[in-house]
């Protein structure tokens, strides 16, 4: 593990089946995740996904990679920009992308993540720190 490794690419689909199932598991029924009417009538461009949901769907080129979901031990982002959901087969494609940026004490790696859906960062600062096996 080197400062610069650069980790292979990943895409994820969201789909509102995805919304509806997270919405459940986290208590978040925000209209603006669901309805689609709703969302357009406050200025969005559709159905957005909740933030934590797309913040935790990024992480998961690190946890992935590493194999540990357990690893992360900090993680922190600002959301730049919501991601819309179409109502459709496909749903929106979150593009993600890590690289070390620093190794620290103790067996820890600091990762900076990028994240887009249709070319727009939708994540800024992102940054996950893992806890690596002895």
């Amino acid at each position: 593990m080197q400062v610069g490794l650069e980790l292979p690419e990943c895409e994820f689909t969201v789909t509102r089946a995805d919304l509806i199932k997270y919405a459940g598991a986290s208590g978040d029924f925000n209209v603006i995740h669901w309805n689609e009417r709703v969302a357009r009538e406050v200025g969005l461009p559709n159905v957005i996904a909740h933030g934590m949901f797309t913040m935790g769907v990024a992480v998961r080129i690190v946890t992935e990679w590493i194999d540990d979901p357990t690893a992360v031990v900090e993680y922190s982002c600002r959301f730049t920009r919501p991601v819309p959901v179409p109502d459709d087969n496909v749903g929106a494609r979150l593009v993600v992308n890590a690289k070390v940026i620093e190794l620290l004490p103790d067996n820890r790696v600091a990762f900076a993540l990028t994240a887009t859906c249709d070319s727009v960062a939708v994540l800024g600062k992102a940054r996950v720190i893992v806890q690596l096996a002895s």
